[in-house]
């Protein structure tokens, strides 16, 4: 009787996590069933390129997963039954009435991740663009290939994904005029080296930086500040942090607040043990005993994890050790800049920090070896010894039940 994994989603985490299993329980016994909605991986960590009007290399799924045994089915994950064990999905292979399935599974990698974020803000769902994802990102592009020199395009937040989204924006095109609206001082989480480099950088590209600006409305040319003030806006886009898919809150797990899955060192859900949760869609604590923040610095070891615990778990082997934590914090100012802000394991910047043409390059790289992680998931975790997942002598060996 095979032993039925199903991962949802297949952003950075779910599609690592897929094909690491895949390698690492290479047998018959074994089934691996991905489901996602789109046939080609999307590189969200270039999303504010595409925006910029860049086009991004096709990554089909159908080549990436090639001879891996992983079973790629192409639909929408409408419910998770985790007391039942399965999970509803609606087909979006192709035209015609979908049809909606359920799929049983003995472990579940719940991997759904998270789009953008509203805070709740009157006017953002009606009036602002995001880039959480590849539909929006196209949409922004859209519109700002409209827009004519001289009208106002406002980036809110001042995050890794505002910086890379405005400077994006800001040198693609020159002719617009772009401004940043931060809640704090412009990179108040950056080393004083990584500011300075950072406010060069905007001064350079033409930017209006408004620092202490909580905006607390969108209309359709202008946004609003809790000051009372107003800055105009032909185009908003909206960047200021992310919402998980609500899916897991609707479930039986144990999730905060906000709807993270709460799961152990080992990914596992902390209340029901044939889940696991990786990437954005859980809370995983890190050094310092602070949760890991949403990124694909956190994702990527996460699902690493993840794989090589259930595959310890289900063939005896050693369960992985090796903690999670961070060493910098990437961010490209469009293609000729970029700023590398070395951290602490807890992800507090020190003092180093690498910057300019290098930096940009040190980026690309970083997203590059993302992509190319996820279609060769064996990369990972250290190979010492306390972190190997044993496999059983013979390839027939029977599958232990998770414990």
């Amino acid at each position: 009787m095979q032993h039925r994994i199903v991962v949802l989603g297949a952003g950075y985490t779910g599609a690592i996590a897929a094909g690491r299993l895949a390698r690492r329980l290479h047998r018959e016994d074994v089934a691996i069933t991905l489901v996602n909605a789109e046939p080609d991986f999307i590189e969200r960590v270039r999303m504010h390129q595409l925006a910029a009007g860049q086009d991004l290399r096709p990554r089909p799924f159908s080549e990436m997963f090639a001879g891996t045994g992983v079973t790629l089915k192409l639909a929408k994950v409408t419910g998770v039954d985790v007391d039942r064990k399965t999970v509803a999905v609606v087909d979006a292979s192709g035209p015609g009435e979908p049809e909606t399935e359920e799929l049983a599974y003995d472990t579940l990698v719940y991997a759904l991740g998270s789009g953008w974020n509203d805070q709740g803000v009157p006017g953002v769902a009606e009036h602002a663009h995001q880039i959480a994802g590849r539909p929006g990102a196209l949409r922004l592009r859209e519109r700002l290939a409209r827009l004519d020199a001289g009208e106002s395009v406002v980036v809110v937040g001042g995050g890794l994904t505002g910086l890379e989204a405005a400077t994006e924006i800001a040198e693609a095109r020159p002719d617009l005029d772009v401004a940043l609206a931060a809640r704090g001082e412009l990179g108040d989480w950056l080393s004083a080296k990584g500011r300075r480099h950072l406010r060069k950088v905007c001064d350079k590209l033409g930017i209006t930086v408004h620092e202490h600006a909580s905006v607390t409305g969108v209309e359709a040319d202008r946004v609003t500040t809790a000051d009372g003030g107003t800055i105009p806006a032909a185009a908003t886009v909206w960047t200021t942090g992310f919402a998980v898919h609500p899916l897991a809150r609707a479930t039986t797990l144990d999730v905060t607040d906000t709807g993270q899955i709460l799961v152990d060192g080992t990914m596992r859900s902390v209340s029901h043990p044939d889940v696991y949760a990786i990437g954005d869609a859980a809370l995983a604590m890190g050094p310092g005993d602070k949760p890991l923040r949403m990124s694909c610095a956190s994702g990527t070891p996460m699902a690493w994890q993840a794989a090589d615990a259930i595959a310890a778990r289900l063939t005896g082997g050693k369960l992985p050790s090796a903690s999670i934590r961070y060493f910098n914090q990437c961010i490209s100012l469009g293609r000729k800049e970029g700023l590398i802000q070395y951290v602490t394991a807890d992800d507090r910047a020190v003092r180093a920090a690498l910057t300019g043409r290098l930096a940009a390059a040190y980026k690309e790289l970083i997203c590059k070896g993302a992509a190319w992680g996820v279609a060769n998931p064996m990369l990972g975790l250290p190979t010492r010894r306390r972190h190997v997942v044993r496999q059983p002598a013979r390839a027939d060996a029977p599958l232990r039940t998770a414990a």
